[in-house]
């Protein structure tokens, strides 16, 4: 994976499925960014229209991650099923969460969640 460009946003894009092998990569995927390249770290959900226990770990390592070194964590493009597991189980509440990439780009201020 390469970061060629610094202080731009990384987006990362998972497909179908977010489940245990797919959370595996998207770990590895979180593990390997640069933080003095990347301060901004965007999970692309719009082709993902399952997420299970897997990955919902996935992103909260990635949250936990991003955290430590100083960046910000966000998450767009939830589809209406994955939209109803974050609320439910009130991932909602933890993950920065925004309906399009363009509005995560535009967004002036970050929300800090405690």
């Amino acid at each position: 994976m390469e970061f060629p460009n610094f202080n731009q946003p990384i987006v990362l894009q998972p497909q179908n499925c977010l489940d245990s092998q797919a959370g595996s990569l998207l770990q590895q995927q979180l593990a390997e960014i640069a933080p003095d390249r990347h301060k901004l770290w965007v999970i692309d959900m719009a082709d993902v229209d399952f997420i299970d226990s897997s990955g919902i770990c996935a992103l909260v390592g990635g949250l936990n991650a991003a955290r430590h070194r100083g960046c910000r964590f966000v998450i767009c493009n939830l589809s209406a099923t994955v939209r109803l597991i974050f609320e439910i189980t009130q991932l909602d509440q933890l993950f920065e969460i925004f309906d399009s990439f363009d509005q995560v780009i535009s967004a002036e201020t970050p929300s800090l969640v405690a």
